[in-house]
């Protein structure tokens, strides 16, 4: 068989992993169960090949794994809670179409508060703080521009550091671990057993957290281009603008690095993410690495069985 690349997401008592032709979301209930969700995805590259286009298809995959990350993260909260918890739920959303799953345009909104608050925490707030800063540091736009990628990063930093001291997210750090352990033993080649998995480093290179951090360093590169003379709303304005852009060379680089990780200067670059990774990933016991390992067969059973644009079963 073919290798191919998979990549994962952790969610409430739960792991989304998503194969190239699919994604399966494996839930662990409160009465012990596991439910799995699972469905054929079709690569956006088939039906438009400029989505093939280096830069273009990291700012495509962003904005992909955002949808699925959210419609995941929206069934894993529902599979998670208990039955009277449901049943409070129920009350509350009677006579609604959907009961407590998000509707399209619930789902749009959701995902564009989360956009808008990652916007301007993450580059509009830095940038109005370097703005005051003027006065201090002068109007050089290099200096301007690292001062505001410092800032930037340390936002970004505080944030992590902040919800990985909540209580209820270290739970989902484990899961993310165990999502993480999961696709390194997929990587070996050996099989998947909860005691195969166990053996695995839980920082991986290819993390989505590690994109983050990337996204912030590129994002300092890319912002100096923007002319110091412009008013602020106008630098405000183009960050937004140029963050697909910004997304796409970091999704290059970060293709690359884990391609040649064995490269000594390559580990060295990726030794900040993989730092960082020990703040959003925790060891898992074994149960939550039997979520992640169901989660991972139910994505490769899938996507073995899609050929030729039709399910072979």
């Amino acid at each position: 068989m073919d290798k191919i690349s998979v990549g994962g997401q952790a969610v409430i008592e739960g792991v989304m992993m998503r194969a190239p032709r699919s994604v399966a979301i494996a839930v662990r209930r409160p009465d012990g169960e596991i439910v799995v969700k699972k469905e054929l995805v079709i690569p956006l590259s088939e039906r438009f090949p400029v989505v093939k286009l280096p830069i273009v298809r990291g700012a495509v995959a962003l904005f992909s794994s955002l949808i699925i990350g959210i419609k995941a993260l929206n069934f894993s909260a529902n599979e998670a809670m208990s039955d009277d918890e449901k049943e409070k739920e129920k009350k509350k959303d009677s006579g609604k179409e959907g009961g407590s799953e998000l509707s399209s345009w619930a789902m749009a909104g959701t995902m564009a508060v989360a956009f808008g608050f990652g916007i301007c925490l993450f580059f509009l707030f830095p940038l109005y703080m370097t703005k005051l800063l003027t006065p201090v540091i002068g109007d050089n736009n290099i200096v301007f521009n690292l001062v505001d990628g410092v800032i930037r990063v340390v936002v970004f930093l505080a944030y992590i550091w902040g919800i990985s001291r909540m209580e209820d997210i270290q739970r989902v750090f484990q899961y993310h671990g165990a999502e993480h352990k999961s696709i390194f033993a997929f990587e070996a080649g050996v099989e998947l057993t909860i005691e195969n998995v166990r053996r695995y480093n839980r920082l991986h290179p290819r993390c989505g957290t590690s994109f983050l951090l990337i996204v912030m360093l590129v994002s300092i590169a890319v912002f100096s281009l923007i002319p110091k003379l412009w008013p602020f709303y106008l630098k405000a304005g183009s960050r937004i603008i140029l963050l697909p852009m910004i997304a796409g060379i970091s999704y290059e680089f970060l293709k690359w690095s884990a391609k040649n990780d064995s490269h000594p200067l390559v580990k060295l670059v990726i030794t900040p993410g993989l730092a960082l990774q020990r703040l959003t990933t925790r060891e898992p016991d074994d149960s939550q690495l039997e979520v992640a390992i169901r989660s991972m067969n139910e994505a490769l059973e899938l996507n073995a069985g899609y050929k030729d644009d039709r399910l072979v079963v």
